[in-house]
């Protein structure tokens, strides 16, 4: 895949938790959980406005574009 997810990085900067940041989106821990370790094909922009209004950051922060191997 191409989009890496970086959510966790942003987490740790923040040192806000799974369960807080969770909470304070009003998405489910399973839910988080997988977004911040990049086991998901989608999220809704919603959900991602959510994260980058608790955590003050932008998209970018928290996705990031390589180009797969046989793309370049």
């Amino acid at each position: 895949m191409a989009i890496i997810l970086r959510l966790d990085r942003v987490m740790a900067d923040r040192k806000i938790s799974l369960h807080e940041l969770a909470g304070r989106v009003g998405i489910s821990n399973v839910n988080l959980s997988r977004i911040k370790t990049g086991r998901i094909s989608a999220i809704r922009f919603s959900t991602l406005n959510a994260i980058c209004e608790v955590l003050g950051c932008q998209p970018g922060d928290i996705l990031e574009y390589r180009p797969d191997e046989g793309d370049e």
